[in-house]
């Protein structure tokens, strides 16, 4: 038990050190990470929307489990158990190596350049994924060795796989891994499919919208203190510059790159004479850095390429396929410690050298410390919000929600200015047409949602009472007016909620044509197929709290 629990308490250890203030009283609101009080089953979150779906399943899972557990304490949990699992599997996935091997892979894969980004960029559900890789190599390996009883896998894969690019890859690692020929290998993918079932419909019922995706210029690998693809050998290089600590873009990016390195070439040998799985495992590495540096080497031909070949645009951003490098770098990583050790064996500076490799990733990038460095940190909605929410669950009238102003992006003053995409839709209790364009620098990114742009285009008319009716024509029957974040176009409307600097208005009565939504029966066979998976994932769940509650029991009768 000890094994375990010391790496364990390390990474909580340095879960808690890295988010620090963001653990406190508030929610975590920053860029694409925004979670709200109480989340509503719209037709948006279950992927029924008009627009190209980028948060099914997550949306809808955060929805069903903040009625169990608060939503402001579920993303603490979520935060904190991602970087806490991801430490204690790489710990798991090398125990047969030294203590000093296993804390090693434990400030690795937590302390990553990977994690900061991501979490400052509010990737939460890539940060699951994250989590989970080292947890399906084990269970990968486990079910290819004959033994189908894994029953921590389902929660794994089901936690890991919250939205596309997220079940991209752990559907890799775990396919990777466990398929077997003569070892129920199509049982291992029907539970991949149910898995990833609602965004995979998802994107199936939306593929023109997703054949418009461009940007793979935009959303490409970038470099820091490093070259990109030098950036993606230390899992780091996300598109935007902005949520990249500072100490990657100086000589500390370096540092880190030379020892991690040196530790991989140390390993290399004793991991490859060991390994049986080294083909999977270097090939995993090749395929997520390749994914990564090809959006970088030629954005424009996958620019071209993804309007004629139907999902490739979920590869847009490209570095969020990283954690496919991982299983390589912990178990090189480990080896490499311990082949330290042994040359070390006998002498003063032995343990010493344990000490320098467990806390070289944190010297190298100490400014994930703290939320990093105050780049996250915590927040709480103004009341008006709540009360223009509780008015508006209250109106009968038909009609879908339009969020003004029209863009996609808040730096709201009660977040400390920190950007965040605005949170205003997923606060309300009915479906919202919000502007999906993205002013990148000087470039527009385009949404995929062309209501959006029939919306956009009824704002653009200069006649109030034709600017009504095209709105209530297109299904709109209210509009919500954030007035504390910019200039809005003037809405002919009734006043419903009036305070805090919000305004909820009802549009006259016109003509009025909810949007048809032609593929609710896929949809519904998709989250029917991920409700059975949830049921059967529960019932794993209770069936290891019971297994474990037995073993010490059957110990002291013993």
């Amino acid at each position: 038990m000890s094994d375990r629990l010391v790496p364990t308490v390390w990474a909580v250890a340095l879960g808690v050190l890295m988010l620090g203030p963001a653990l406190g009283a508030g929610f975590v609101l920053s860029y694409d990470m925004v979670w709200v009080p109480d989340l509503v089953l719209t037709k948006d979150v279950l992927g029924l929307g008009s627009g190209l779906p980028r948060a099914v399943p997550s949306d809808a899972v955060v929805g069903v489990l903040d009625e169990i557990v608060p939503g402001l304490v579920l993303q603490k949990i979520v935060l904190l158990g991602a970087l806490v699992l991801v430490g204690a599997g790489a710990a798991e996935l090398v125990r047969e190596r030294s203590l000093p091997a296993r804390l090693a892979v434990v400030s690795l894969t937590v302390w990553s350049p990977y994690v900061a980004e991501r979490l400052w960029m509010g990737h939460w559900p890539m940060l699951l994924a994250y989590a989970a890789v080292p947890w399906l190599v084990l269970a990968g390996r486990r079910w290819a060795a004959g033994n189908p009883g894994v029953t921590w896998m389902l929660p794994v894969l089901l936690a890991g796989s919250l939205s596309a690019s997220a079940g991209i890859v752990s559907a890799a690692v775990l396919l990777a891994t466990g398929l077997r020929r003569g070892r129920r290998p199509a049982l291992l993918l029907a539970v991949v499919a149910a898995v990833n079932a609602p965004w995979l419909v998802a994107s199936l019922t939306h593929t023109s919208q997703a054949a418009s995706a461009t940007g793979f210029d935009v959303f490409a690998l970038r470099g820091d203190a490093l070259p990109a693809p030098l950036a993606a050998l230390s899992l780091g290089g996300i598109w935007n510059t902005s949520v990249v600590p500072a100490s990657r873009e100086g000589w500390l990016a370096w540092v880190a790159l030379v020892l991690l390195g040196a530790l991989v070439a140390t390993g290399a040998r004793r991991w490859w004479r060991s390994e049986r799985q080294r083909v999977t495992i270097l090939a995993l590495w090749a395929v997520g850095l390749a994914v990564a540096v090809a959006g970088w080497a030629a954005p424009q031909a996958l620019d071209t390429l993804s309007q004629q070949v139907p999902g490739l645009a979920l590869l847009r951003d490209s570095s969020r396929l990283l954690p496919l490098c991982l299983p390589l770098l912990i178990l090189t990583v480990a080896a490499g410690v311990d082949a330290l050790g042994e040359r070390l064996r006998g002498s003063a500076p032995r343990w010493a050298a344990a000490v320098v490799v467990v806390l070289v990733p944190v010297t190298v990038l100490p400014d994930a410390a703290w939320g990093l460095a105050g780049g996250i940190g915590t927040a709480d909605y103004p009341q008006a919000w709540r009360q223009a929410r509780a008015a508006l669950a209250e109106e009968t009238a038909p009609g879908d929600v339009l969020v003004l102003p029209w863009s996609a992006y808040r730096a709201p003053s009660w977040n400390d200015g920190r950007p965040v995409l605005d949170p205003l839709p997923r606060m309300l209790t009915r479906t919202s047409v919000v502007n999906g364009d993205l002013l990148i620098g000087s470039h527009l990114i385009r949404g995929e949602d062309r209501r959006a742009e029939e919306v956009a285009d009824a704002l653009a008319g200069t006649d109030v009472a034709g600017q009504v009716t095209s709105l209530r024509q297109l299904g709109i029957g209210y509009v919500i007016t954030d007035r504390s974040a910019g200039d809005a176009p003037q809405i002919a409307g009734e006043v419903v909620y009036e305070g805090g600097g919000i305004l909820v208005q009802r549009l006259p009565e016109r003509e009025h044509r909810m949007p048809e939504t032609t593929v609710a029966p896929a949809m519904a066979g998709a989250w029917a197929a991920y409700g059975l998976a949830w049921l059967a994932a529960a019932t794993s769940t209770v069936l290891l709290l019971i297994s474990t509650l037995r073993r010490p029991a059957a110990k002291v009768r013993g």
